[in-house]
């Protein structure tokens, strides 16, 4: 076996990650674009000690689960890569994943492990984009016999794996119309203008990001041009210009990165046009987002995943303890659970995020402290009932899951959006509790990823 071989096989399943894995000579592959069923003829890249990656160049017999992908640019960008897939066998692969990283790492049951969640919405459902300006445009395989088609001026979306490649985009199926419309204006209003483009290299220029938002209830839109330096005077008239054509929406700001690293958040803010913020409302409660919050990006399956949440904790309890609680928006679905609910978090323009909601939202029952969990947990002398936790991907810190330990809490409610991870975690915590049920909640159609609800009780 030597890169560049080409070989045929069958793909059997998806790997946790999106690729199909098949099995050739006894070896593992990793297919990238391989779906279940598919007979394809796959090139070897990569050759691992355990495995091999390898790219589909050809699919000789399709999966009976495969399906055309309405999108131009699938295969090219790495926003969706499942648009192929049939959507019930989604939810149903995703399910899987959950599973095997449960049985491999922790040793744990397929039966508690429930049907995915479906999303209401499977196309339009983010209520954030973020797009990448350019000055040298990736083009298409379609696009290289296009002479009208020039390699210059962009604005659009990353090729996977490239972090200097951006190609244009027409149309994302993953954000609705009005948000596709206000793309195209800005490409174009940007384009006639030639405002100059950051380069990565140089790290001179202006315009970096174009990011979109949306709340689903009231219906409003964010737009946010993040750029190197400030440029508020500069992006006046694009502000007035967009506001004009879009009366929905409600926000225009100019947030500054004068930092290298190629990231859409801005230091600095300044407020082209409306207010500084747009409100969606989650369930009961309405919610403040600005141009730097986090805020999960499937709305309307959002308000499932914390009923989810809501419901495993139960309710009549006196204490309930919130880890990584962020802008509070778990903490506020647990309010009416509890006599008091107190957040922990790290960052502390989220705590501030967070009591603005308690206080638009007249919730008096939460508070929030700041700081390093793993350290901050060790002043509460407490005992709650039940501890929540919603850790970034990368999982808990093992001196956290210590402290859970210690604490001992009737149960433990934990939000994960990564199985691995998720699993090691419940791994350390399964001495001393039992694994009740988990809920896979889809909240990304389209992508492998996958959000989970895991309730855990006390033996």
């Amino acid at each position: 076996m030597k890169k560049g071989q080409e070989i045929q096989v069958r793909v059997e399943k998806l790997a946790y990650g999106g690729q199909g894995i098949a099995r050739f000579e006894n070896q593992v592959i990793f297919i990238e674009g391989g779906i279940p069923g598919d007979f394809a003829l796959a090139r070897i890249q990569k050759i691992k000690q355990n495995y091999l990656q390898a790219r589909l160049v050809k699919v000789i017999e399709p999966s009976p689960l495969r399906q055309d992908a309405p999108c131009r640019h699938f295969g090219f960008c790495g926003g969706c890569k499942w648009q192929n897939l049939d959507y019930s066998q989604q939810l149903l692969f995703k399910r899987e994943q959950v599973i095997e990283s449960l049985q491999h790492i922790a040793d744990v049951s397929a039966e508690v492990v429930h049907q995915t969640l479906p999303s209401p919405f499977i196309f339009g459902y983010r209520n954030k984009m973020e797009f990448s300006f350019t000055a040298n445009r990736w083009l298409l395989p379609e696009e290289l016999a296009q002479p009208e088609v020039k390699k210059g001026y962009a604005l659009g979306l990353h090729v996977p794996d490239f972090f200097d490649r951006v190609m244009h985009i027409e149309k994302c199926w993953l954000q609705d119309d009005t948000m596709n419309d206000i793309l195209k204006f800005a490409q174009e209003y940007f384009n006639d203008q030639r405002f100059s483009i950051f380069n990565l290299r140089s790290h001179k220029g202006l315009l970096r990001f174009l990011v979109i938002r949306k709340s689903f209830s009231p219906n409003q839109y964010m737009v946010n041009v993040v750029t190197f330096q400030p440029a508020f005077e500069a992006l006046a008239e694009f502000a007035r210009k967009l506001a004009v054509k879009f009366s929905n929406i409600a926000s225009i700001i100019n947030t500054v990165n004068p930092r290298y690293a190629q990231i859409a958040f801005g230091e600095e803010e300044h407020l082209l046009h409306g207010k500084p913020v747009i409100t969606e409302k989650i369930g009961p409660f309405e919610f403040d987002i600005s141009a730097n919050s986090f805020f999960q990006t499937n709305s309307l399956q959002a308000e499932n995943l914390y009923r989810t949440v809501r419901d495993y904790v139960g309710s009549g309890h006196q204490l309930i303890l919130d880890l990584y609680s962020g802008t509070g928006t778990i903490a506020l679905f647990l309010s009416s659970q509890a006599v008091r609910v107190v957040g922990f978090e790290l960052i502390e323009g989220a705590l501030q995020d967070a009591y603005e909601n308690c206080q638009r939202n007249k919730i008096k029952n939460c508070e929030f402290i700041a700081g390093e969990i793993r350290q901050t947990v060790l002043t509460l002398n407490e005992q709650p009932e039940v501890i929540v936790c919603d850790p970034p991907r990368g999982g808990m810190h093992p001196e956290v899951v210590k402290e859970l330990l210690r604490i001992h809490p009737e149960k433990i409610i934990y939000v994960s959006c990564n199985p691995t991870t998720m699993a090691r975690d419940v791994k350390m915590l399964l001495p001393l509790y039992r694994l009740k049920e988990v809920q896979p909640v889809d909240m990304f159609p389209h992508t492998y990823h996958i959000e989970l609800v895991v309730k855990l009780e006390r033996m």
